[in-house]
């Protein structure tokens, strides 16, 4: 049960780095505006909110690997606390931005925390 909380949380990491790319450096071009729905003028206008958020995406992966090399019980507590982070921004960004963020972002986050408090 180990290998697949870590190959979850390592999923999970990998996520939030692609969307960090996403927010931060893809916000204004067809990646970013496919994901945001916005046209090139508030693609624009929004792009240093996105970056903001980009970078807080990128907080979570950079735990999440941290969690994954750092030995127990030290690494298991701090993929808990990370997990947990990403459970919770994803039910507020679902329940406030986009439904689509629960499926994206808190189920994901959810599955690897019940993994990881399962292989415990």
């Amino acid at each position: 049960m180990t290998v697949t909380a870590n190959a979850l949380v390592g999923l999970v990491a990998a996520l939030h780095a692609y969307i960090l790319i996403l927010e931060m450096f893809l916000w204004e071009r067809g990646p970013g505006r496919s994901l945001s729905g916005f046209d090139r003028d508030m693609a624009r206008a929004t792009a240093p909110l996105a970056a903001n958020q980009g970078l807080y995406n990128g907080f979570l992966a950079a735990g999440l690997v941290w969690g994954l090399i750092t030995a127990d019980p030290t690494g298991r507590q701090v993929q808990i606390f990370f997990l947990s982070c990403v459970v919770v921004a994803g039910l507020y960004g679902g329940f406030t931005a986009n439904r689509r963020i629960l499926v994206a972002q808190a189920l994901p986050g959810a599955l690897a925390l019940t993994a990881v408090l399962v292989a415990g």
